[in-house]
């Protein structure tokens, strides 16, 4: 620093202070540090004149008034989101694999850096899902593909279309059934051997049953594939369910059901089977409270975002979504689909769908249970709402909310889209959640009218049980059993509020759903909303009509299902982390407004002076 800046950051004291550009002097590096050509000069008050002389005279540009004097040193600052995957610490060289954006997101096909599912960070930690199996219940699977076959698990896998252990998709010349091969690639695609893409869990064994293509379904095929082998299959991924024509209501047969509950129970020695299912691809025609898989307490529901975060439009919403991965649906760019495997050892960057995102999740839960074998079904489910992240998922309909515990959570995408490095991290020190316990809250069985223009309100006030061993005092799901028929089934809405305030939609308008007739019958509409939160108190049902005709209808039974535990010591810690957010926020808004306050007086006495 030449000695006549030297001397002129002596002079004054008072408060006329400028910033002085220089328009000559170059960079100068100490090993104290780097020092630029900025300077802060501090002159007597009401310099301003000869500071702008003193400035010209020297080479400088005088620039603006400051408030303090400093040194400026200079320090380094980096465009935020742009990274390129050679920047990533992930030694993968597959050709796909700058291309699976889901996996590592830098802004490929005009998507949003750092939107993925944060899998780099797992795959560091040294999980790859090792020693896992998933099973693809799907149109088979294309075994001798050469990125499947050294993770195929033959013992585990079965065709139920055939009868046979060999569930190899059936040969169609427009590959119709390439479904499950693509889905399996997802999962288990084989690393750094020079073919398509990896897996998310690029380690685990994958295996196939085929139970979908056969001209209808039967209860006992569904019951067989999800029961199929529960001891050596982990996770079950479903992206399948019941027509998404905006009109159907349908769920679990009997046996499904029943193989479902056993599952839960019974598989993986007691600490239950892992059901990831596809919440659906019915777009705001349809609602995924109407799918009785999707919607059941004992699967993990999954929704789609695409690469930007916007909602993919034929994603389904409804209240019993947990999370959310990543798909395609509206940008046209060929690089912004789901790359994986397709049939016939070929690959493909065209996967879409809500098919595409219940994989996906299957595969970053083979990682957290790597890192932890002992999670159990609802271990998975409550990793799953803690470590979800809002990241920069968006919806134009429905915005982000808090629940009453401070969990933030989206109608659409359930609580965030999935996190693998923060939940096997929360994975490997997570201790198994308290027993859970069911409460009948309580029941209305009265006939009341419904009609358009006016909402039919209803309330049950709960103890939720308490002084019984059946008590609930942290809720998981909660279900309203509903049996109601309207003059147009697809008019009607339903809303449900928690005790703790927390509104659920648990029926949207599906403007294709011309039933007058069946209506829903003992019909469980189920939210997580309400996750963690303490259900005693009064519960809020409203039930009306949208749509511009006239309808009418006759709610027949309202009864309120709680599901949840007597303890959980992490809800208590995510409350007093919330409260304690809140009071700092409002803490600083006082600040802030103290702050412009402060700024206004000064600018009126300076105006005065």
């Amino acid at each position: 620093m030449p000695d006549m800046m030297l001397g002129s950051l002596r002079y004054g004291t008072a408060v006329g202070l400028i910033l002085l550009n220089s328009l000559v002097l170059a960079t100068q590096a100490t090993e104290e540090g780097i020092f630029t050509n900025h300077l802060l000069v501090q002159l007597h008050e009401g310099a301003h004149d000869e500071a702008h002389q003193l400035a010209t005279e020297h080479g400088f540009q005088s620039s603006r008034k400051v408030k303090n004097v400093l040194d400026q040193e200079g320090f380094g600052r980096q465009k935020r989101g742009y990274r390129s995957i050679n920047e990533i610490d992930v030694k993968i060289t597959d050709p796909l694999f700058s291309k699976q954006w889901y996996l590592i997101n830098t802004g490929q096909a005009d998507g949003t850096p750092g939107l993925d599912l944060n899998v780099a960070e797992a795959w560091g930690l040294g999980y790859t899902g090792r020693g896992i199996t998933i099973a693809i219940m799907d149109d088979g699977i294309d075994y001798l593909h050469p990125d499947l076959a050294s993770n195929y698990n033959a013992e585990a896998s079965y065709d139920f279309s055939s009868n046979d252990p060999y569930p190899y998709p059936r040969y169609t010349d427009d590959w119709f059934n390439s479904h499950g091969t693509r889905c399996a690639g997802e999962v288990s695609a084989a690393a750094n051997n020079n073919i398509c893409g990896v897996g998310v869990a690029y380690n685990s064994k994958v295996a196939g049953i085929r139970m979908l293509d056969q001209p209808f379904m039967t209860d006992i095929i569904e019951a067989s594939s999800i029961s199929h082998m529960p001891q050596v299959i982990d996770i079950y991924s479903a992206s399948w369910g019941p027509t998404d024509d905006g009109k159907t209501v349908d769920g679990p047969r009997e046996l499904t059901l029943q193989a479902m509950a056993d599952g839960v129970n019974k598989g993986r020695g007691g600490k239950g089977s892992i059901y990831v299912w596809a919440s659906g691809d019915g777009g705001s025609y349809d609602d995924c409270n109407c799918d009785g898989y999707a919607s059941s307490m004992w699967t993990i529901s999954i929704n789609s975002a695409i690469n930007d975060g916007r909602t993919a439009l034929y994603d389904e919403s409804c209240s019993s979504t947990l999370a959310s991965t990543f798909s395609n649906g509206r940008k046209r760019n060929p690089e912004a689909g789901v790359a994986t495997t397709d049939l016939y050892g070929n690959c493909t960057l065209r996967h879409s769908g809500t098919s595409a995102a219940a994989p996906e999740a299957a595969g970053v839960f083979a990682l957290a249970l790597e890192a932890n074998p002992n999670l159990t079904w609802r271990d998975m489910q409550h990793l799953s709402v803690l470590t979800s992240k809002r990241n920069q998922l968006h919806d134009e309909v429905h915005q982000w909310r808090r629940n009453g515990v401070g969990l933030e959570f989206n109608h659409l995408f359930g609580y965030g889209v999935l996190d693998a490095g923060g939940m096997v991290k929360m994975a490997k020190e997570w201790k198994t959640v308290p027993e859970r316990f069911h409460c009948v809250a309580g029941s209305l069985q009265d006939v009341h009218k419904i009609q358009s223009g006016d909402k039919l309100i209803l309330a049950i006030s709960t103890d939720s049980c308490q002084g019984k061993d059946n008590f609930v005092r942290y809720l998981e799901h909660v279900q309203a059993v509903i049996t109601v028929n309207g003059s147009r089934r697809g008019d009607l809405n339903i809303n449900m509020t928690s005790p703790m305030g927390t509104k659920s939609i648990l029926l949207s308008r599906r403007p294709r759903d011309d039933d007058s007739k069946v209506g829903f019958d003992k019909w469980p509409f189920m939210t997580t909303q309400t996750w963690g939160e303490d259900p005693r108190g009064t519960w809020v049902l409203e039930v009306g009509f949208q749509g511009n005709e006239p309808q009418r209808g006759v709610l027949k039974e309202w009864t309120l299902m709680l599901h949840g535990t007597q303890s959980a010591p992490y809800i208590d810690q995510i409350v007093r982390d919330y409260q304690s957010k809140l009071a700092m926020s409002k803490k600083e808004e006082l600040e802030e407004e103290l702050d412009e306050a402060v700024e206004r007086s000064l600018k009126t006495l300076l105006s005065k002076n």
